[in-house]
């Protein structure tokens, strides 16, 4: 249990209200009669410096800028930012993942963030791993899962599935979801990952229910990111640095027990 979390409970027992600094309470999918969530493994980014036990940090070229340890930070508020800057004529930004250290299959995955300001670059959360790049039973054995890119600054997010490989065997599946609201504040995105089945939401509410690839059954790490490109317009018209901020990750399992 993080430190917010007490400080929160303890401002309950104190005060009968949360503590500002706390999260509101999770949007959790019903579940049948007998089941139960559990949360099996997260991160509040508490503290001032990231939990290497927890995340790796990739450096080197990616796209059109850098992936660099320089734009990964923790505020002391409570958040990772991930942030992009310029340094002479490159541009920096930077991920962070979890290959190695946690990688799961299904559940529910969701993270907290409030997105970027500026053009050029775009946010994603997403769940990756190697197995991507096998062909030959479509995505069960191997899918990348993008829970959320923002390329764009208005309402709309990008839900995306990506199975065997990057090739001339590539295939894609994705939707764009409508946030009314969504560049403004903190919001929640997320995935139920089951079987048979992934459902999508944003701040709760379903946005994308697919079984496209077949579903993927093998292990995927978290990853959170940034990166430049065109595709998010022209990185030359921003004004730098701009920050991509998470407020925390968790993962929750279906388990046996009253809900």
């Amino acid at each position: 249990m993080t430190a917010r979390f007490l400080a929160a409970i303890l401002c309950v027992l104190l005060t009968g209200s949360v503590a500002p600094a706390a999260a509101p309470p999770e949007k959790l999918p019903t579940l049948p009669e007998g089941k139960a969530w559990k949360l099996v493994w997260q991160d509040e980014f508490d503290g001032t410096a990231l939990d290497a036990s927890r995340w790796d940090v990739p450096e080197g070229p990616r796209r059109d800028g850098f992936w660099s340890r320089k734009a990964i930070l923790l505020d002391g508020k409570g958040h990772l930012v991930i942030r992009v800057l310029k340094e002479g004529n490159d541009y920096l930004d930077g991920c962070v993942r979890t290959r190695g250290k946690y990688e799961h299959a299904q559940g529910y995955y969701v993270c907290r963030a409030k997105f970027q300001k500026q053009p050029g670059h775009w946010t994603a959360f997403w769940l990756y791993n190697t197995s991507v790049n096998k062909v030959g039973d479509e995505g069960r054995d191997g899918t990348e899962i993008d829970i959320m890119e923002k390329p764009w600054l208005d309402d709309r997010v990008q839900q995306t599935l990506h199975w065997d490989g990057y090739g001339d065997a590539h295939k894609t599946e994705g939707n764009v979801a409508k946030a009314p609201g969504v560049m403004r504040g903190w919001h929640t995105f997320s995935i139920w990952w089951k079987a048979d089945e992934y459902v999508f939401y944003i701040d709760g509410k379903e946005t994308w229910r697919t079984r496209a690839g077949g579903v993927c059954q093998a292990p995927l790490y978290i990853k959170l990111s940034d990166e430049i490109g065109p595709w998010a317009g022209d990185i030359a018209k921003a004004k730098l640095p701009d920050d991509f901020l998470v407020d925390y990750v968790r993962v929750y399992d279906v388990v046996e027990g009253k809900r």
